[in-house]
This record gives structure tokens, C-alpha cells and sequence, in this order.
């Protein structure tokens, strides 16, 4: 994909989605940016995608649209984050700001982002998955920096949405090379077919719940480690179980891009979601790990 493929465009704002006003619907006025990589046909990713509950496309991003894309997230790091509040910006350790582990919604804070999310062949993508038309949800960063990261625990992305029905996808874009030193994905093929599993409360900030039990009830013997190079994307089910272990490298970071699409047809639980939220920022706050 050209560097030319993900430039910052001007946004115009069309009808709304009636479920979530607040969200951004495709500019009308500009084209797309480019049509989606061909690593396969739109139909047999889709397949592979609702077969597997996960898809990888190697490369979507070339050398030079990754390059751009670093260079825009740094100079956000450095002059957007400090101004975000600690509901948005989450650091292993909240006094050490090289330990930055998440930042949620960089489509709210600024406008090259907001494009890359909501008028892009990522936008495109998300649509071939989930069979239809999308809704852009929320845009992050992730990140494990060597020395000063947790594992993160089993769980289904589904749970956190609490939509219904439950089809979203969320997509992964590997910033740097990951490996099993540094704290790949792993994935539990074909367990989106199971519904959505009981989760109980972790410890791990950014990912409040995790699979209960999972290692006792659940064949973890056939996850499958994805391995990625910076422009590899994945992208899987809201309800596909994947986990990650800790980054032990001394000095190798395992930074990514993440980018939630709801399916049009789903609808969220507001009054659960926002009751949760809630409850769970007060925890953080009592822990003093925000």
C-alpha cells in the first residue's frame, strides 16, 4: 500500500448511524483511499475470517506507509498525550512515562488519525469481514516495553463491548517485529463459535477481564502464535479468545495499532457499558494505578 493510501484527508460529516450518533460515517465527497491489498479476493478473507475466527494479511502496510504512520504517532506521543486525561492514556507505572502501555481513541484527538480510522482501506477491510456496513468505534495504541510490561490475559473482545448481536471486529497493526520473545498474539482457533465465555477481573491494567480458568478449561495446547512484521495486520471476531504473554526482551518494544469496528446492526448496552466504565475507573483510582 502506498504512503499516499493512508494521507490525513478533510472529513465531512453525512446522516449519522441512528445507534451511534457519536460516531463517524464515510466521507461522501472523497472517494476511498484505495481499494483493499490484494492478498485475496474480499470473499475468501471473509471465509477464512468467519471460518477460523481470525485473518492475517502479511504486508498491508508497506515499508514507507509504516514509516509515516510511526512518524505521526510519535508526534502524537509527544504533544497530544500529555494533555489526554489518565482514563485515555494508561502507563504500566502512572510516574514513569516511558512505561506508556495503551492510549484509547486517538480518532478524537486527531485529524490525520481520525481519517486513518474512519475513510480507509481499514474502514474497507473491516466492512469485507463483518459482511456490511461498519461503525467505528475506537482507535488504540498498545503497547509492551521491554522490562516493565504483564502478560495479557485470555479473553474475548466481545465482552467488553456488550453488544448484541455480537459482531465487531478488531484489527491489530504491528508497528514493530513481534515473536514469542516479545509478546505475540495468540489465538484459540475456532473458539468464537462458542459464545461468549464467563470472565472474572484481573489485575491487568487495560484489560479488566480475562477468562475464568482458562488454562484448566480450555485446550490451550492448540493456540496458535502469530508472529508479524511492522505493516502485518491481523484482525479477528469480538468473540475469537487470544491472549499474549509478557515482552522478556531487555531492550525490543512490541508496539501496534488497534481498530474496533462494530457491524452496523449491532447495539450496544449503553447503560451496562457506561455503569462498568464507571465502576471500573473508580478501582483504578482507589489502586492508584491511574
Amino acid at each position: 500500500m502506498p504512503v499516499e493510501a493512508i494521507s490525513c484527508k478533510t472529513f465531512e460529516t453525512t446522516v449519522v448511524h441512528p445507534l451511534y450518533p457519536k460516531r463517524f460515517p464515510r466521507s461522501k465527497t472523497q472517494p476511498v483511499a484505495t481499494e483493499l491489498m490484494s492478498h485475496s479476493a474480499p470473499t475468501s478473507l471473509r471465509a477464512t475470517y468467519l471460518e477460523d475466527g481470525y485473518a492475517q494479511l502479511n504486508a498491508f502496510l508497506d515499508t514507507s506507509a509504516v514509516k509515516e504512520l510511526d512518524g505521526k504517532l510519535k508526534d502524537f506521543i509527544n504533544t497530544k498525550v500529555p494533555t489526554l486525561s489518565s482514563e485515555q492514556v494508561f502507563y504500566e507505572n502512572k510516574i514513569d512515562h516511558i512505561t506508556l502501555k495503551q492510549i484509547q481513541h486517538l480518532e478524537l484527538h486527531d485529524n490525520w488519525f481520525h481519517s486513518l480510522f474512519t475513510d480507509s482501506p481499514f474502514r474497507r477491510l473491516a466492512e469485507a469481514l463483518l459482511g456490511g456496513e461498519c461503525v467505528p468505534m475506537n482507535m488504540q495504541y498498545f503497547n509492551k516495553s521491554p522490562g516493565a510490561n504483564k502478560p495479557t490475559p485470555p479473553h474475548q473482545d466481545g465482552y467488553y463491548f456488550m453488544i448484541t448481536p455480537c459482531e465487531a471486529v478488531t484489527m491489530w497493526l504491528a508497528l514493530d517485529e513481534v515473536d514469542d520473545e516479545n509478546g505475540c498474539i495468540r489465538y484459540l482457533p475456532k473458539s468464537h463459535r462458542e459464545g461468549l465465555l464467563p470472565h472474572s477481573r484481573t489485575n491487568t491494567l487495560g484489560f479488566s477481564q480475562g477468562i475464568e480458568n482458562y488454562f484448566q478449561k480450555h485446550d490451550s495446547n492448540r493456540e496458535i502464535a502469530i508472529h508479524a512484521s511492522p505493516g502485518d495486520l491481523l484482525a479477528h471476531h469480538a468473540l475469537t479468545v487470544h491472549r499474549a504473554d509478557a515482552n522478556t526482551s531487555a531492550t525490543r518494544q512490541r508496539r501496534a495499532i488497534g481498530f474496533i469496528y462494530y457491524s452496523a446492526q449491532a447495539k450496544q448496552d449503553v447503560v451496562a457499558h457506561q455503569a462498568y466504565q464507571t465502576e471500573l475507573k473508580q478501582e483504578l483510582t482507589d489502586s492508584d494505578k491511574i
